[in-house]
């Protein structure tokens, strides 16, 4: 027997699991209670029906004359549009609504957005009783109106580990296309990656769920790279524009007008945050006016199609399916390899800015927007090192953002990238000089000796076959810090020393000088000079003061620490650890931070008032930052010295059990955490 059909207007029983989605559920329920038009907005797929429902459901109680709905998708003709409301409202038509207390449910608003706006407010003025959940990828802009944009699904596991709601949802759903499956350990890793190149699109995760009836997970994310023709296969009963993301994410390009359309195209060249100035910059010309741009972008902002963050300045983002749509009429016209070529120039010049802006008193600025800018970073990387004849702009590139890759702690990504590019530029060119002595020094960081040799030599035999005098200062300086790592302190003195010599000579004072200085501090220290090496330390520290530089004044400042330590000053020797964590902590440089944490941990097991137990928390943070960096305290024996001398005495003090508490409760602190317990220590 068939099942009779739903009347119109009532609310649709839930056919799945609602997962996940609590806060938003909250919000709009709150909201609810004090506004009588509230809009849900955000891009095909997020959820936005689906949420508005389970919220209307929930305040049904509130309404004695019903909760209603409206689905507004088959409306086409802005006339058609009071009509259908009325039928969803009264399907008998008997009812006055003036004198009803109703919660009614537009669902699918963005096409009909002014006709749905002059509605609204029409009955809102005539029904006090009336309340208004609408759902649109575009805003009403209707008087009175509050708006909760849905942003996708989190991707990023929970509290303790606990699986994401994006990886619960998809396992739900996939449980329902292959029954056992569930998440497991041979799974969970590519369930999340999954997950996060979906953007968490609660549409996306349900058609690739889908397709686990004939495809394992790893093929689902081998075919990724043309994820339209992926998914695809929604229920025969699901609206028609849910039944495949490209007609998901097709019906917002048909709402858009042709300016738009072709700023949403040239825009997915960004990967990630881009500014208005980026945009224009990339995007404007050649038929689209700059002055445009920034109404355009608000628009599209206002169509879901791009997220705006509040900032200075502000900033947009595209979720990488509605970019990967964009992309596709982007790459079916003639501009495709021009805005790739504009997107790169942008982005070498903000690498190059950054290095000028990187000695002074803007270093903190200068990391943070670097690194909103990494994922455009790479994308231009990976263009210049695709694009023939783009080599030496790689280098250009990759050499620029030397700061980053070392300030930041991207030691490896660093080399990844400017390996590619010596690869493809064998030219001596400046830049190739520069790229040698940056990987050569990165390998050295990463305790790679073997490979960092071979690089800082071709940089200084270039240097000086060429007659380059900053890159011959850059190899010999780089040269010292791989023998000062090594455990050769006297040859480690010489190499710095000449490097400074060379320094002067170019009339030459930045980050790499002092960090020069900073390092032959510490050579003299190993040497078991201390009053030299506090001299050199002093200096550095008054000339950071003077220029506002913080990098290598934290350096400067842990090598003070460690000298002060040595002559028996413990209380200054702490506090100059403390000062170095930090200037270093807002600069993300993770070798810095596990450097003086380190020693701070040392010093915590002496007087005044040794905690050896903090010690080896301490030590138990240390390690988390070591471990993200890939090599232990360099790979070096005089580095590690300190951490041997602080495990011996914390294991004398301690029972075995305090000891290995202290330590496991140290690795599970967040890096803020264990910056703050550092600095109280």
């Amino acid at each position: 027997m068939a099942a009779a059909p739903r009347e119109p207007g009532r609310l649709p029983a839930e056919a799945t699991a609602f997962i996940g989605r609590a806060a938003e559920l909250e919000a709009l329920t709150a909201l609810l209670g004090r506004s009588r038009l509230v809009t849900v907005t955000g891009p095909g797929g997020v959820g936005k029906s689906r949420l508005a429902l389970r919220a209307a459901a929930r305040l049904a109680p509130d309404f004695p004359d019903g909760t209603r709905l409206a689905d507004l998708a088959p409306v086409r003709d802005p006339l058609l549009l009071g009509p259908a409301v009325r039928a969803a409202l009264d399907p008998t038509g008997r009812l006055p609504l003036a004198e009803r207390r109703v919660l009614l449910v537009l669902d699918g608003c963005e096409h009909l957005v002014d006709a749905c706006a002059e509605l609204v407010d029409s009955l809102l003025r005539a029904a006090p009783g009336l309340r208004v959940l609408a759902t649109s990828r575009q805003s009403l802009r209707a008087a009175g109106e509050h708006l909760l944009p849905l942003a996708p699904l989190p991707v990023e596991p929970g509290g303790g580990g606990a699986d994401s709601e994006a990886m619960r949802l998809f396992a739900d759903r996939a449980a329902a296309a292959r029954p056992g499956f569930r998440l497991a350990g041979a799974n969970r890793a590519g369930v999340a990656l999954l997950c996060r190149r979906l953007d968490g699109l609660p549409l996306a995760l349900e058609l690739a769920a889908g397709r686990l009836r004939g495809l394992s997970v790893e093929q689902l994310l081998a075919r990724l790279d043309d994820r339209f023709r992926l998914l695809t296969g929604g229920g025969r009963t699901a609206p028609s524009r849910h039944r495949t993301m490209r007609t998901a994410i097709g019906w917002s390009h048909e709402l858009c007008t042709m300016q738009e359309r072709l700023l949403w195209a040239r825009l997915s060249v960004f990967a990630g945050d881009f500014d208005l100035d980026a945009a224009e910059y990339v995007c404007g010309g050649h038929g689209l006016d700059l002055d445009d741009v920034l109404a355009l972008l608000d628009s599209l902002a206002d169509k879901s199609v791009l997220e705006r963050h509040d900032g200075e300045p502000a900033r947009f983002r595209m979720l990488d399916t509605l970019r990967d749509y964009g992309g596709h009429w982007l790459r079916a016209g003639d501009d495709h390899r021009r805005l790739l070529r504009r997107h790169r120039d942008w982005y070498l010049g903000v690498a190059t800015w950054g290095e000028v802006e990187w000695f002074g008193p803007r270093q903190a600025e200068t990391a943070e927007r670097t690194r909103l800018a990494h994922p455009n970073l790479r994308a231009a990387l990976e263009f210049s090192l695709a694009e023939p004849g783009e080599e030496q702009p790689a280098l250009t590139l990759a050499g620029a953002l030397w700061y980053f890759w070392l300030g930041t702690g991207l030691l490896g990504e660093g080399r990844h990238w400017l390996d590619r590019a010596l690869a493809r530029a064998p030219e001596a060119t400046e830049a190739r000089a520069k790229a040698l002595w940056i990987t050569g020094h990165l390998a050295t960081l990463q305790g790679d000796p073997a490979r960092a040799r071979p690089a800082l030599e071709r940089c200084h035999r270039q240097a000086l076959a060429t007659g380059d005098r900053r890159a011959l200062a850059h190899a010999v300086h780089r040269q010292g810090c791989a023998a000062l790592i090594g455990d050769d302190p006297a040859r480690a003195a010489e190499l710095l020393d000449e490097a400074l010599r060379h320094y002067t000579a170019l009339g030459e004072l930045d980050t790499h000088v002092l960090m020069a200085m900073a390092e032959l501090a510490l050579a003299h220290l190993f040497l078991g000079d201390g009053p030299g090496a506090a001299a050199w330390a002093e200096r550095v520290r008054q000339t950071c003061e003077t220029h506002g530089e913080q990098w290598a004044h934290a350096y400067g400042l842990y090598t003070l620490a460690h000298a002060r330590r040595q002559s028996g000053e413990s209380r200054a020797a702490r506090g100059f650890a403390r000062d170095s964590i930090r200037l270093t902590h807002p600069l993300g440089d993770p070798l810095g931070l596990a450097l003086a944490m380190d020693l701070l941990a040392l010093l915590a097991t002496e007087d005044p008032a040794p905690d050896p137990y903090e010690a080896r928390v301490l030590q138990g943070a240390a390690h988390r930052l070591w471990t993200a960096l890939g090599t232990p305290f360099l790979g070096s024996r005089t580095f590690r010295g300190p951490h041997r001398t602080c495990e011996q005495r914390a294991r004398a003090a301690l029972t075995a059990q305090q000891y290995e508490e202290a330590f496991r409760l140290g690795t599970r602190l967040d890096l803020d955490t264990a910056v703050h317990r550092a600095l109280n220590t």
